[in-house]
């Protein structure tokens, strides 16, 4: 049976999951919402557009799952309030596993995920809530990725690795096996991390890699 899906977000990231999940999932999206600073239009793709601190009176949480469709914004910050706001509302939150990704049957993986196409995820691998994983990423065996991370395209992370919460991790980085990053890391474009971070907040980049003076929360202006 179809389920009905409220996406949370209104920019390129919430076109893609609408697209996504219209194309290759069991639900139908009902409509989009925003905070209501943000609401600009009241229609997207012909379906209703609303301030979210009032979804759950156009989108009941006993009819409708929410998935929130929220980038690497603030180092992850947004998309994590976000879902929080959207659980305290009652809402169910949908993850999107694509078809085209290989996800072993022994790994985990948290609520309000969304993984795209032609990722290797594999035995015991751990994902955390919120995490979106691009394309084309392998995570190695036993591996734990915490809540709210972003991995961008073409990320190698090796077997029993440690990824701390809200880390975003570039295009092609690589990660050496048993490394553990520390929470709210930026890792760079083709970083090499051939040896555990675990300090939070770090900038890395380089091959291989080597941490920026400037921290994280400097560099995004948030708080620790």
């Amino acid at each position: 049976m179809t389920k009905k899906l409220l996406i949370i977000g209104a920019g390129e990231f919430a076109d893609i999951a609408y697209e996504y999940f219209t194309v290759d999932s069991d639900y139908e999206v009902v409509g989009f919402a925003v905070e209501a600073e943000y609401l600009k239009d009241g229609e997207k793709f012909g379906l209703p557009v609303v301030a979210l601190e009032e979804a759950e009176t156009h989108f009941a949480p006993a009819a409708v799952e929410a998935h929130v469709a929220v980038t690497s914004t603030k180092l992850n910050r947004v998309r994590a309030r976000l879902i929080g706001i959207a659980k305290d509302k009652g809402y169910v939150l949908a993850s999107f596993v694509s078809p085209h990704a290989f996800v072993w049957r022994t790994a985990t993986l948290g609520e309000n995920a969304f993984i795209f196409e032609n990722n290797v995820i594999q035995h015991g691998v751990t994902i955390g809530d919120g995490c979106v994983i691009w394309s084309g990423n392998h995570i190695g065996h036993q591996t734990r990725i915490g809540d709210y991370c972003f991995l961008s395209s073409h990320v190698v992370i090796s077997g029993y690795c440690t990824i701390g919460q809200s880390c975003f991790l570039g295009v092609n980085a690589s990660f050496a096996d048993n490394v553990t990053l520390g929470d709210d890391c930026f890792v760079g474009m083709a970083a090499v991390v051939n040896k555990s971070f675990p300090d939070a907040g770090q900038i890395l980049n380089g091959h291989p890699v080597e941490p920026s003076r400037v921290t994280a929360y400097r560099y995004f202006r948030i708080k620790a």
